[in-house]
C-alpha cells in the first residue's frame, strides 16, 4: 500500500512550499568563486612611470660636476637622504671665515656640525642665553626677532636656506644672545658648538690668527647652478689663442645601493595537495605576497630616509605654499622648480582634491590628459597622477611632487637587478626553500630595488599642503 507524503514545510508567506527550497538546493550545486581580493592593492603610477635601470653590480655611482658657488654669502649643503652635511668651502661665506683656505681645517670644522630638526614655533636661539652656537639654516625660514619700541618683539630679519646666526659669538669672549631666533617652519638646522670650534682652533695656528681678520675672497666665474663656467672662445676671427678648459667631477660621487623587501610565503602541504581546485591555493597566496611586496616597494621609494623622493629633493627645490592650500599660482611655482621639460606630478588623491578645490573657487579648468587609456587630471600639460605613499600629517597637510624622469633626460630613475636565479617578475625573485617537520612549505620572496636623482633639478617638491580646508 502506498502512502503519499504531504510536505509540513510552509513558505514565509505561511503557505506550504510546493518547490526543493534554493537554500537546500546549493548543497547540491558548485557556486562560481572570486580570486582573493586584496583592499591594499593600488595603481602604484609611480612603479608603472619610473624608467627602471639595470644595476648588475648591486650599486649605482651618479656622477656629478663639481659644484657650489663662492662669494655669494649664502652657505650651501649637499644631503644625502635626510641627512644635511655643509659643503667645506662653503663656510668660508661667513664673515668669520670669509678668505680662509685651509682646506683641511674647514673639512674639520664642517664634519662637526650636528643637525637638529625645529618645529614651526619652536626657539633656535633665545635671547639672555649664553650664545655658545654657530647656527646654518639648512632649510626652512626663521624669525629673528629683538626688543620692540612698545614692549613686544620686533621682527629684526628672517633668515632662510643659507643663511647663518651666531658666527661672530664664537670668535667673542662668552655672552648672551642679543636677539631670539625663532622657527617660522619646520627648519633644518646645523649647529656648532662653540666649545667644538675651540677645539678645531687649538689645533690649527692659522685659524686662531684668521679669525681676527677678514680679508676680500677672489671670485671664480660660475654658471647659475654653481658648476665653474667651461671656458670657450666665439665670435673670433683671424688665429686669436683659443681658451683652454676642463670640467671638474664630484670628487665623491653619490652612490645608490639597492634596498630589499623580503618575507617568506609559508603554505601547508595539506593545503597545497587537497584544496587546489578550483584554483591554485600558492599561486593565489603568492600573488597576493608579491603584491604587498610591490606596495612596501613603492612606499620605499617615496618614504625612505636614504633614498626616497621626499628626502632627496634638494633643499633649493623645496618650496612652501603662499596661503596653504595648493592654489594654481602654488603650482605654477613647483613647476618651475623643474621647468625643464617636467614628466609627471605625483600627489596623495586628497591633495588632488584640493587641487580640483582651489580650481573651483577661481573658476580655473585643470587640462586632463589620456594616459593608456585612463582620463588623468594635468595641470599645464603635466599630468597629475595619485600616489597614496605620500603622507598625510595630523595637522592635513601633504607634499606634492614634480619629476623629470630618465637617464637620457637626466632625471629621476628606478633602480633594479634583474636576470635573478628563480626570477618571478623583473626584479623579484620566488626561492623554493624546503619543507619542514610540520609539512610547511616555505618560499622566499625578494624584490630589490632603488631610486636615484640624477641632478637636482629634476626633483621638486612642494611642502605643507594643506588638504584640510
Amino acid at each position: 500500500m502506498t502512502t503519499s507524503v504531504e510536505s509540513t514545510s510552509a513558505a514565509s508567506d505561511g503557505q506550504p512550499q510546493l518547490s526543493l527550497s534554493t537554500a537546500a538546493a546549493r548543497n547540491l550545486a558548485t557556486t562560481t568563486k572570486s580570486v582573493p581580493q586584496m583592499q591594499g592593492i593600488s595603481s602604484r603610477w609611480l612603479l608603472r612611470l619610473l624608467p627602471w635601470v639595470q644595476v648588475p653590480g648591486g650599486t649605482y655611482r651618479v656622477n656629478r660636476r663639481l659644484s657650489y658657488t663662492v662669494g655669494d654669502g649664502r652657505v650651501e649643503f649637499v644631503t644625502t637622504g635626510a641627512q644635511v652635511r655643509v659643503i667645506p668651502p662653503e663656510l668660508c661665506e661667513l664673515p668669520l671665515l670669509r678668505g680662509f683656505e685651509d682646506t683641511s681645517v674647514l673639512e674639520a670644522l664642517a664634519a662637526r656640525f650636528v643637525q637638529r630638526e625645529y618645529a614651526a614655533g619652536a626657539l633656535i636661539a633665545e635671547a639672555g642665553r649664553p650664545a655658545d652656537h654657530l647656527y646654518l639654516i639648512a632649510h626652512g625660514k626663521a624669525t629673528k626677532l629683538g626688543p620692540g619700541k612698545y614692549d613686544g618683539d620686533a621682527v629684526v630679519g628672517v633668515l632662510a636656506d643659507g643663511d647663518h646666526f651666531g658666527d661672530q659669538a664664537l670668535a667673542a669672549p662668552e655672552g648672551e644672545w642679543d636677539h631670539t631666533l625663532k622657527a617660522t617652519t619646520a627648519c633644518t638646522v646645523l649647529a656648532l658648538p662653540r666649545q667644538v670650534f675651540n677645539e678645531v682652533a687649538a689645533g690649527s695656528p692659522a685659524l686662531r690668527s684668521h679669525v681676527t681678520r677678514d680679508p676680500a675672497i677672489p671670485h671664480q666665474r660660475r654658471n647659475g647652478h654653481g658648476e665653474a663656467d667651461i671656458h670657450l672662445t666665439s665670435g673670433h676671427t683671424g688665429e686669436p689663442p683659443i681658451r683652454g678648459t676642463f670640467a671638474d667631477y664630484e670628487p665623491a660621487p653619490r652612490e645608490y645601493g639597492l634596498s630589499l623587501a623580503q618575507t617568506v610565503l609559508r603554505v601547508h602541504s595539506r593545503v597545497a595537495d587537497l584544496y587546489n581546485e578550483p584554483m591554485n591555493q600558492v599561486e593565489q597566496q603568492l600573488r597576493l605576497t608579491v603584491e604587498a611586496l610591490r606596495e612596501r616597494q613603492e612606499h620605499e621609494l617615496v618614504n625612505n630616509r636614504e633614498f626616497g623622493l621626499l628626502h632627496n629633493a634638494d633643499l633649493r627645490q623645496r618650496i612652501r605654499t603662499r596661503t596653504g592650500p595648493p592654489t594654481p599660482d602654488d603650482l605654477d611655482e613647483l613647476l618651475a622648480t623643474v621647468w625643464k621639460d617636467p614628466g609627471l606630478i605625483l600627489a596623495h588623491p586628497k591633495a588632488i582634491a584640493a587641487i580640483g578645490r582651489e580650481c573651483n573657487r577661481r573658476g580655473v579648468h585643470p587640462d586632463s590628459v589620456d594616459h593608456q587609456g585612463h582620463s588623468i587630471p594635468a595641470w599645464r600639460g603635466v599630468p597629475i597622477f595619485p600616489c597614496g605613499k605620500i603622507p598625510v600629517t595630523q595637522e592635513r597637510t601633504s607634499s606634492i611632487l614634480v619629476l623629470r624622469t630618465g637617464e637620457a633626460s637626466q632625471g629621476v630613475i628606478g633602480l633594479h637587478r634583474t636576470g635573478l636565479e628563480d626570477e618571478y617578475q623583473p626584479g623579484l625573485s620566488v626561492r623554493f626553500m624546503g619543507i619542514n617537520e610540520k609539512a610547511v612549505i616555505s618560499y622566499l620572496v625578494s624584490a630589490y630595488y632603488s631610486a636615484a636623482v640624477l641632478v637636482p633639478d629634476a626633483l621638486g617638491i612642494l611642502e605643507d599642503v594643506e588638504i584640510g580646508n
